[in-house]
């Protein structure tokens, strides 16, 4: 199978972790642009590079794309870019003439303009660093109620809503193209959402006019990676909180039962409702009463029994905190023997949408693996683990910057953790790609 990619952004997670995984099928032939020609967090992607990628591709059988990198340059200049309608049209004209060239089946997302309930202006417009938790608040309000009113001077909000509008009509004309044919499958994506505000009403609109749209980001390329495979895993969902299973995740509009549902379908797989007819079973370590969040001092209760891993193929993905692992449930599971056999997956990453998008396409291409490569799945887990557990939960939080000298230093015990886990001597290396301690890029 013939797979193009092209991700959202340079982000390890984003670009290296789809390689891993497309590896963990020998028969998989993975093609994905060079990386320098992807932006970052100050950088707008090669836009006319990537066409010229795109138009010098091989034959392909499928082509996964993040339709933001090629109109906008990235996920986070379609928030910041000034290019007006008329401007963005002349490259979707050319776009859809390619794509249709191809003959290649397209699976495609694009981003519904998030709304963060925050005052960082990183990845927003500047005006955001002093207005955004009000702009927030003011979407909020209109939504939720059909007025609001606010102190954000008028300027503001009138760029603010244009940059919308904009947004939103390049959206509604994919939805043409879809009705066209153009895709085989298209997502709109929800990103950081609330239960109310312009984006979650912008998703209801598509919705109506005939569009999907799902709550996530970052995660989503993974899961059209997934659906690509065009075979169905049968996953028997079990949440060792079954009683809090309703509560809605940071960063979401859904619970964390709906999002569990919604990743699984997305992923081109089935919930199954009987583990013995079951291929994996998925364990949920969820919250109580709230999400967990480390990074932003936010504690909720840990993981505290006994966990036993099940002589069955099994994954898990632990959201009892959002951006990293929950340390009690490690604790337990580490306990286990972790065999090559049963184990398909463990992820912590980021939001609830982020952790099970990626886990379930881990999962689903070691089990269909016509050529299993045992070393890349666990490359990939090494990684996780590394990243999700020991650096988020754990290391980062010792960290006043991008050391990379110091990082490798506090890592060095965790490291040989891993390495009793899995058998073998861990030695990874990392950096700091974006230059901040949120992404940590790591090499086995």
């Amino acid at each position: 199978m013939k797979i193009a990619f092209l991700p959202i952004d340079n982000r390890p997670v984003c670009y290296t972790m789809p390689e891993i995984i497309s590896g963990i099928d020998d028969c998989v032939e993975f093609s994905i642009p060079p990386r320098n020609l992807l932006g970052d967090l100050t950088k707008t992607a090669d836009i006319d590079g990537i066409f010229k990628w795109l138009e010098n591709l091989s034959e392909q059988d499928v082509i996964i794309m993040s339709l933001d990198t090629l109109i906008y340059g990235g996920l986070i200049p379609s928030r910041r870019g000034k290019e007006t309608l008329g401007e963005l049209k002349l490259r979707l004209e050319k776009l859809k003439k390619l794509l249709l060239s191809k003959g290649a089946k397209i699976y495609a997302f694009s981003s519904i303009m998030r709304i963060s309930n925050n005052n960082y202006n990183e990845e927003e417009k500047e005006y955001w660093g002093q207005y955004g938790k009000k702009i927030f608040e003011y979407s909020f309000n209109l939504h939720k109620n059909g007025f609001a009113q606010t102190d954000v001077p008028s300027e503001i909000i009138k760029d603010y809503f244009e940059t919308r509008k904009r947004n939103f009509e390049v959206n509604k004309i994919y939805l043409d193209w879809q009705k066209e044919g153009v895709f085989e499958f298209l997502v709109f994506s929800k990103d950081d959402c609330a239960q109310f505000g312009l984006n979650v009403k912008e998703a209801q609109e598509l919705e109506n006019l005939g569009g999907f749209t799902k709550t996530g980001a970052d995660e989503i390329p993974l899961s059209l990676l997934s659906r690509a495979l065009n075979k169905k895993l049968k996953i028997f969902p079990v949440f060792l909180e079954p009683e809090y299973k309703n509560l809605i995740s940071n960063y979401e509009d859904v619970s964390v039962e709906n999002s569990v549902k919604g990743q699984i379908e997305l992923a081109g797989c089935e919930v199954c409702a009987d583990e013995d007819n079951a291929d994996l079973i998925l364990y949920i370590n969820n919250f109580i009463k709230h999400q967990g969040e480390i990074v932003m001092k936010v504690d909720t209760k840990s993981f505290d029994r006994e966990f036993k891993t099940p002589e069955k193929p099994y994954m898990i993905a632990d959201v009892r905190f959002a951006n990293g692992s929950d340390n009690g449930f490690i604790q337990a599971l580490f306990k286990n023997k972790i065999s090559d056999k049963y184990f398909y997956g463990y992820s912590a990453w980021n939001t609830t949408a982020n952790t099970l998008g990626s886990l379930i396409c881990g999962a689903k291409f070691k089990y269909f693996a016509q050529k299993y490569n045992r070393a890349n799945f666990e490359k990939l887990q090494i990684t996780r683990f590394a990243d999700d557990w020991a650096y988020q939960a754990n290391v980062r939080q010792m960290l006043k910057k991008t050391d990379e000298n110091e990082l490798k230093i506090l890592m060095k015990e965790f490291e040989t953790v891993l390495g009793n886990v899995f058998n073998s001597k861990i030695d990874l290396k990392y950096s700091y790609p974006w230059h901040r301690l949120f992404e940590v890029e790591i090499w086995i």
